[in-house]
């Protein structure tokens, strides 16, 4: 069996791997480069049991163990690591900000107000070095990666089933297809009935912190101007922290690699993280950067069967959680190619058909 993979993020990477374990003839085709959007550009956070009571429970929880496995089978350091996770807020009044913040390396006035998770339950993973590892560890299993944009799907003289994809004026046979684009995914729906994929966008800044920052994930809310916006800041193993807010909505460029931060809310950002913590310095900044993450009509993502369209799979939509679900998703699509059915995770939650899909019309008039 062959099965062509369109998007080399973190998705396509998990997919391909768990394909090629099977040993299934893999070939990704990636536009840019691996991991060139959310999938390098992200958090990497990592939890347990945030999604409890929630249709993705079983998803998270499944990859959060698979996270904790993967460093013993697969070569590479992506900065894997246990942390604790604290929430709280940025005190606006003149009686708490000169309180000292319970974590010391904090700023006086960042309170500190519950523990969100413990090392049992949080970790952390650096995206990009994650995601490539993933992927050269496909290509050490015989799989192929393949420059190139896709411009359709190929079918069988009847238009039924698919049998490959079009790719910058070439075809790439297969018996299996899969879109796994993020948010680039809404082009497929020009090809197939598929619901629509929204990117929400979300500015951060890297700092190198070294050792100086321990293992603690931060989510805090902060007064500016009247209203409360959310701060998530994520320290990582290989010395480098990302402190990320300000997720606004704006039009999705065609090119992965045109996607640019909006200076103003990188300003913002960064006033914001060097109150936080005097370690947020601006001569320690590694990078200024945004990118879109993939977000479906009802929050949850699309993992399975493209409805009415034999041959056809999707994988995306999967919001905050695509770095912490990626294993699962692709352990569980690679079970529902090679055997029809996913055994590790019940896929049902997440049915393509459960949404109605995007008049392709629409797209065009964007």
């Amino acid at each position: 069996m062959r099965v062509v993979i369109c998007g080399g993020g973190v998705i396509g990477a998990c997919t391909a791997y768990f394909l090629s374990r099977r040993s299934v003839d893999v070939v990704v085709v990636e536009r840019t480069e691996v991991a060139a959007a959310a999938s390098g550009k992200a958090g990497g956070f990592l939890a347990l049991d945030w999604c409890t009571g929630t249709p993705l429970d079983a998803l998270a929880r499944r990859s959060f163990a698979l996270h904790a496995q993967l460093p013993h089978e697969v070569a590479g350091d992506w900065a894997y690591r246990r942390m604790t996770a604290y929430g709280g807020f940025v005190a606006g009044d003149e009686a708490q900000r000169d309180t000292p913040s319970a974590l010391g390396w904090l700023s006086n006035g960042v309170v500190i107000a519950h523990r969100l998770g413990t090392t049992d339950t949080t970790a952390i993973v650096h995206p990009h070095k994650f995601t490539s590892a993933m992927m050269n560890a496909t290509l050490a299993q015989g799989a192929e990666l393949r420059r190139g944009r896709v411009t359709g799907i190929a079918h069988d003289a009847d238009g039924t089933t698919a049998k490959g994809v079009e790719i910058d004026g070439g075809v790439i046979e297969a018996d299996r297809v899969i879109i796994a684009m993020g948010p680039w995914s809404l082009l497929a729906t020009q090809w197939m009935r598929l619901p629509a994929v929204y990117g929400q966008r979300s500015p951060s800044i890297v700092y190198d912190t070294g050792t100086d920052v321990p293992a603690d994930a931060l989510f805090l809310e902060y007064e500016e101007s009247g209203s409360t916006i959310s701060i998530e800041v994520f320290p990582r193993a290989d010395g480098s922290t990302l402190v990320t807010a300000f997720s606004d909505v704006a039009p999705l460029p065609l090119d992965p690699g045109a996607v640019m931060p909006e200076q103003d809310a990188i300003d913002r950002l960064q006033a914001v993280a060097e109150r936080l913590s005097p370690l947020f310095r601006a001569d320690r900044i590694i990078a200024r950067q945004a990118c879109f993450r993939p977000v479906t009509r009802d929050g949850l993502p699309l993992i399975g069967i493209v409805p009415n369209s034999a041959g056809l799979y999707v994988a995306t939509g999967h919001n905050v959680w695509g770095i912490l679900n990626a294993p699962a998703t692709g352990e569980a699509l690679a079970e529902l190619i090679t055997e029809g059915a996913a055994r590790s995770v019940d896929l049902t939650p997440f049915d393509p058909a459960r949404l109605q899909p995007l008049d392709p019309s629409l797209l065009q008039a964007r």
